[in-house]
């Protein structure tokens, strides 16, 4: 065979590493599937209390575990109990499932039997009416039984934070160095990921809590039923693109017409798309654009892969996680490509890595 044919050994031992590095990664991830959302939590956390930390470590001279309690706490507060109070409202409706699917049942067939007398048109034909409640039976029954898993997650969340808290240039020394690729494209998956969790963490919430109680306002002026559930569902379906709050109030302001309330059923649909939609238009355009410009069809397919992979926390993680993987392609253009830097991966130089990287 000629020698110039081979494969060299430094390759073969080279395949063979990799491949052993893959399976262990692979056997560690299939068996501790319950921890990455974890993992993905305490990351997020992480990156949105580092510059804090670092300033209560390095400048105020804090001890490293104090520090981190305290950032632990506060995070708890203003992060994670705000989602779970608005998950909460919308579980503890669908607590008693028999009593709630009877008044939704009621609430879609009033709006159904509305539409059809005055336009003349089937818009749901009864099987796909059938179809829609029991879906929304499955949802909501998913829904409630991924209440303990929550609760898990975001202890084990805490957990895993804590240590990366306590000594976070080690964390971030220990990430640099294991990742085999160059300075340049280090310092760009930080760059991104850094602005991809603030977006998703803050941006969002922050999104969904400020239209929910602007639409709650206007549900409680023009007497909706439910109007706390409707802002935990409102503020919920923010996240969803192009149709987002509109899903909640439109069958809402239907549904109060249809009762005979058409004053107060008018003046809500009014008022939700002009006082909600400028909510929506205004929040969107100064806090999110500042943050990081995330395309719309990254959110859709990420909260869909997200809530399948991780449940109600997918809201966050999938949305990431989709544009990560459209990252590590560019890095890999950039890594093995003999073509130049494209320009939206050139990055000025930064002397401290461990600010590159997170």
């Amino acid at each position: 065979m000629n020698k110039d044919k081979q494969i060299s050994s430094f390759a073969i031992k080279q395949i063979s590493l990799l491949v052993i590095i893959l399976v262990l990664a692979g056997l560690i991830c299939f068996n501790l599937a319950l921890f990455i959302p974890s993992v993905l939590g305490a990351i997020t956390i992480y990156v949105v209390c580092r510059k804090y930390n670092f300033y209560l470590q390095e400048e105020k001279k804090w001890k490293p575990s104090l520090a981190a309690l305290t950032l632990m706490f506060a995070s708890l507060i203003i992060l994670i109990l705000p989602i779970y109070f608005i998950a909460d409202l919308v579980i503890d409706k669908l607590g008693n499932a028999q009593a709630y699917m009877t008044k939704f049942n009621v609430f879609l067939d009033k709006i159904h039997s509305y539409i059809y007398a005055e336009v003349g048109f089937d818009i749901l034909s009864q099987e796909n009416m059938n179809k829609l409640k029991s879906s929304v039976g499955r949802i909501s029954t998913s829904a409630l039984s991924g209440t303990f898993n929550t609760l898990t997650v975001v202890m084990s969340m805490y957990f895993i934070l804590y240590f990366m808290l306590e000594k976070p240039r080690l964390f971030e020394r220990i990430l640099s160095s294991s990742a085999p690729l160059k300075r340049a494209n280090i310092s760009l998956i930080g760059d991104k990921m850094r602005k991809l969790i603030m977006a998703n963490a803050i941006g969002i919430p922050v999104v969904a809590i400020g239209q929910g109680i602007v639409a709650l306002i206007g549900y409680l002026i023009f007497g909706a039923p439910g109007a706390v559930l409707l802002f935990a569902l409102t503020a919920a379906s923010s996240v969803i693109p192009v149709v987002g709050t509109a899903i909640v109030y439109i069958p809402v302001c239907i549904f109060m017409i249809a009762e005979g309330n058409t004053a107060n059923g008018l003046g809500l649909a009014v008022y939700c798309v002009v006082i909600v939609g400028l909510t929506d238009n205004l929040l969107r355009f100064t806090l999110l654009k500042k943050l990081e410009n995330i395309h719309p069809l990254n959110t859709v397919f990420g909260i869909i892969m997200g809530m399948n992979l991780f449940g109600f926390m997918g809201l966050i993680f999938g949305p990431i996680l989709i544009s990560l993987t459209l990252l590590l392609i560019q890095v890999y253009r950039n890594e093995f490509s003999d073509e130049n830097t494209p320009p939206d991966l050139e990055l000025p130089d930064q002397n401290d890595l461990g600010d590159q990287l997170i």
